[in-house]
């Protein structure tokens, strides 16, 4: 089961914003459940992050508090975007970071979508 411990929703975060529209992005892909563009700040040669339309601020608040077709219309359109830019013969990984110790630099629930070259290993451990 999981526990919500949902934080407020800040209705001016950066992803908020693109939603409304107030602040423009490199659109991929958009539908009802989701809006993917292009990270500002790419760290691979594909970073594209997918964003649900809804005020939902990690992994947790979402899987609790969205509607079940929000949930599955969401997955489903990571699914397609992969799928669309190419990326799935070859690999890609998606990361949802959640919370400080995850480094989550806007409250609004994102995946990140990384591909288009070999990526290497997915954490270096600490000494």
């Amino acid at each position: 089961m999981v526990v919500n411990a949902r934080q407020p929703y800040d209705e001016n975060n950066i992803f908020a914003r693109i939603l409304r529209g107030e602040i423009p992005c490199r659109k991929v892909h958009e539908n009802a459940f989701a809006l993917a563009f292009h990270d500002i700040n790419p760290q691979a040669d594909v970073h594209v992050l997918v964003i649900p339309k809804g005020p939902y601020v990690s992994f947790a608040d979402f899987c609790v508090d969205a509607p079940d077709a929000l949930v599955t219309g969401f997955f489903r359109t990571v699914a397609d975007v992969a799928q669309e830019l190419g990326l799935v013969e070859s690999g890609y990984r998606l990361l949802a970071n959640a919370g400080v110790h995850a480094h989550q630099e806007v409250p609004h629930f994102h995946v990140h979508l990384f591909g288009g070259h070999a990526l290497g290993p997915m954490l270096v451990r600490r000494s």
